[in-house]
């Protein structure tokens, strides 16, 4: 915490142009992030094809980046606390474009999984910062309008990221191949780190909390112990330390559970509140997002296999066949929050994970009966649908978890939202050799590629759909109409954005 005269005695930031400047540099950086998660995912067969990899480094091409941004999301957001929210962003900011360049010029699969995991703790130190900054540089009754043009840019990156991807792999630029996926974020990172250190102002929370590293250090450790095995049992043969390490995770979070409570007595400042999990619909919105993550982390990496190795299609065609899904999860999300949700409550969540289950279904039906022929416009309907479901959940979801949760306690359960949602993501790549890999032979002739491929996806798919039923259930828990909260009336409607329970402290 500042003293006072360290405080900022400029003018008021609504008075202050500058704000507008700043906010289009952390836009720009969400962004930036938004789009590097979904523009890889396209062009992952392009990877494995060119640079040899392997299945297992498949999955830790994106399992890497999401347990290292679940692991650091709140931890990066303390560190902003503590330090300034100006310092970490342009820290962050200045590391992701670095490591987007060692994933650019990676010469192995090796180092592109090693900068793939360093982008994301790069990322958990940038992304929380920007909401952090945007409620630090403009009044309550700009905040709407602010958060409105966040979530446009959450829904723009979510259709853009694919076909941009596409674009890049297909056009092979300088014969660099899939490489400038990565390499785009260079002049986006180096504008927005010298244009943040002129137009971004400091900001500290008047009360930061102390970090817990420990905490940090079982969270990522008992994930590595449950991920690893997963993502390498298969290529291994499914060894028994294999399982003797997963069953070492449980271990290691049951140890978790215990130091976070003596810390949360000691000195009010744990990693995770346990104390959240006494309420219940916060506790059963925590699982659903959890489950929600690793459904998804399944979907969308054997969706791209499928498409691209399975049925041969280009990575442009691969990326434009999203489109319709995209757009459906925009459209859909812009209903739910305005429209449908403030008058049937919870029964629109459920709804969401009831149509979406059903886009699952039609998507198995069309690939049994088109097999390896199966066209894009074939997939729009079951994409539509799944779209249209996703949506009604992801933008009202977080809402629906805060609601019952006490004032002083939002910000750090809207930072466990996050984190569990990245976690799930990261169990879900973790699980693909599972239900994907592990229902098709190690060693197959060209020709039963395809058809293999087929058959996994549609195996892999009723994975999913288990998870969207499983979702069904753990939503009776939500409240029936999710309560306002009244520090967060500003950000309502918005998808992802919790209230900030304290004012931030400018400073010099």
């Amino acid at each position: 915490m500042t003293s006072s005269s360290s405080t900022l005695a400029s003018p008021r930031p609504e008075a202050d142009r500058r704000r507008w400047f700043a906010l289009a540099i952390v836009m720009t950086a969400a962004f930036m992030d938004l789009v590097d998660v979904t523009i890889v995912n396209v062009a992952i067969p392009s990877i494995q094809r060119d640079e040899g990899a392997s299945f297992s480094h498949i999955q830790w091409i994106t399992a890497g980046y999401a347990l290292a941004f679940a692991a650091g999301l709140i931890t990066g957001g303390r560190l902003g606390d503590i330090y300034g929210r100006k310092r970490l962003f342009l820290i962050g900011i200045g590391g992701f474009t670095l490591a987007s360049a060692l994933c650019g010029f990676a010469v192995n699969p090796d180092m592109l999984v090693a900068s793939r995991i360093l982008q994301g703790a790069m990322a958990a130190l940038m992304v929380p910062q920007v909401l952090s900054i945007v409620h630090a540089t403009f009044p309550a009754h700009e905040r709407g309008k602010v958060f409105g043009m966040f979530g446009a840019i959450v829904g723009l990156g979510a259709v853009s990221g694919p076909i941009l991807g596409a674009l890049l792999t297909e056009w092979n630029l300088f014969g660099l191949e899939w490489r400038p996926i990565f390499l785009i974020n260079l002049p986006v990172g180096i504008a927005g780190l010298i244009l943040g250190r002129k137009f971004i102002t400091e900001s500290k929370a008047p009360h930061a909390l102390k970090l817990d590293l420990v905490g940090v250090v079982l969270v990522t450790l008992g994930l590595l112990m449950l991920l690893y095995p997963l993502t390498r049992g298969r290529e291994l043969g499914w060894p028994t330390w294999g399982y003797v390490v997963m069953a070492g995770a449980l271990v290691v979070f049951a140890a978790l559970v215990a130091y976070e409570k003596r810390k949360a007595a000691r000195d009010g400042s744990p990693l995770v509140e346990l104390s959240l999990f006494k309420v219940k619909s916060f506790a059963a919105g925590i699982a659903v997002q959890t489950v929600f993550g690793v459904g998804l982390g399944i979907f969308f990496l054997v969706w791209t296999l499928y498409m691209q190795v399975g049925l041969g299609w280009s990575v442009l065609r691969a990326g434009l066949t999203g489109v319709p899904f995209s757009i459906a999860v925009s459209a859909a999300a812009g209903m739910s929050v305005q429209m449908l949700v403030p008058r049937f409550g919870r029964k629109v969540l459920q709804a969401g994970a009831l149509i979406m289950a059903a886009g699952v279904l039609i998507y198995i039906w069309e690939a049994e009966r088109y097999g390896m022929s199966i066209a894009s416009w074939q997939m729009a309907l079951p994409l539509v649908v799944m779209g249209a479901g996703m949506g009604l959940i992801v933008a009202p979801l977080t809402d629906a978890i805060l609601s019952e949760v006490p004032r002083e306690h939002s910000g750090s359960a809207s930072g466990l939202i996050n984190t569990v949602q990245q976690m799930g993501n990261a169990l879900g790549l973790g699980l693909v050799s599972v239900v994907f890999f592990g229902s098709m032979s190690d060693h197959l002739p060209a020709p039963e590629v395809g058809p293999a491929f087929v058959d996994a996806f549609q195996n892999a798919l009723i994975w999913v759909a288990v998870v969207m039923t499983a979702i069904f259930l753990l939503m009776f828990a939500l409240p029936k109409r999710p309560a306002q909260h009244v520090e967060g009336a500003e950000t309502a409607g918005t998808p992802g954005i919790a209230p900030l329970d304290k004012a931030p402290e400018l400073v010099g």
